[in-house]
């Protein structure tokens, strides 16, 4: 079973930055690509970044060029940072960790994130 535990969430201004941390754990999990969602109030869920096992990576329009993802693998575990700056309100919402491969997927709770001034 795959765990994955969410940290860095807050409040920011406008232009600021945040760094948010995913920890998963669990048998497996380097095998795993890992991603980064969010969901605005009355929107759907949305990719945001996402990373391979490979290293590979894309970005949501809207983030490209703002936000940045990366991993780091262990045994057993993971760490996924998604490194965001130039923030606006739209970016305000709550961001979920995900894990995930061709027969499973796995989600965090979530952190919220709010942009304003």
């Amino acid at each position: 079973q795959v765990q994955l535990v969410e940290s860095g969430g807050g409040l920011v201004q406008p232009g600021g930055s945040l760094r948010l941390s995913c920890a998963a754990s669990g048998t497996g999990v380097s095998f795993y690509d890992m991603g980064w969602y969010r969901q605005a109030p009355g929107r759907q869920r949305e990719l945001v970044a996402r990373i391979t096992t490979a290293g590979r990576t894309n970005y949501a329009d809207s983030v490209k060029g703002r936000f940045t993802i990366s991993r780091v693998n262990a045994e057993n575990t993971v760490t996924v940072v998604l490194q965001m700056s130039s923030l606006k309100a739209e970016d305000t919402a709550v961001y979920y960790c995900n894990a995930q491969t061709i027969s499973y997927a796995h989600w965090g709770q979530g952190t919220q994130v709010t942009v304003s001034s």
